[in-house]
């Protein structure tokens, strides 16, 4: 079967990460038609542990730019969007955090399928705690990503990936 014959295929293997955006707006019926795709992911028990923090102010952006060496995606983003897990919603924190990259994955996804571009921001963890403090939530929200989103500036981003007999460790 060719990917191009189903769109889910096509997608996941058409998706690159995207960090440099025009200043054209995201529209509020696309940023919620992704917060919507990630609230589709699996949960154990559908606890559904995400929970999400909308960022536009470039004021907000710019606090969060200070925490992050991806400073300059953080700012050229439209718009970012802080996922967390609810701690008071959680049962197995790893399972929920599973559940919590299932609903990042959904929303890059989502992005990439409404021709938006999106990238999933990890390395911000390493000050969840000031992150939270900019945002002024809870102790009970722990920070697990933030996805800048944006209509992209290219459209000619390329990417590989290694062949499966590298990464089958075993098939019985």
């Amino acid at each position: 079967m060719e990917s191009s014959d189903n769109p889910v295929l096509e997608a996941i293997y058409a998706r690159r990460s995207v960090r440099t955006y025009t200043d054209e707006p995201v529209a509020d019926e696309l940023l919620y038609e992704v917060l919507r795709a990630g609230s589709w992911a699996p949960s154990g028990l559908n606890n559904q542990p995400w929970r999400f923090a909308i960022v536009r102010d470039p004021s907000v952006k710019d606090e969060l730019a200070g925490l992050t060496r991806y400073a300059k995606i953080v700012r050229s983003a439209n718009v970012l969007v802080a996922v967390f897990l609810d701690e008071d919603s959680s049962y197995d924190v790893e399972k929920d955090r599973q559940g919590i990259g299932a609903c990042i994955q959904n929303m890059l996804l989502a992005a990439h399928s409404l021709g938006l571009g999106a990238v999933w921001l990890g390395e911000i963890l390493k000050n969840r705690d000031k992150v939270r403090e900019v945002l002024e939530l809870s102790p009970g929200l722990d920070l697990m990503a933030v996805v800048a989103l944006g209509h992209r500036a290219r459209t000619d981003q390329t990417s590989s990936r290694r062949e499966l007999g590298e990464l089958i460790v075993k098939e019985c």
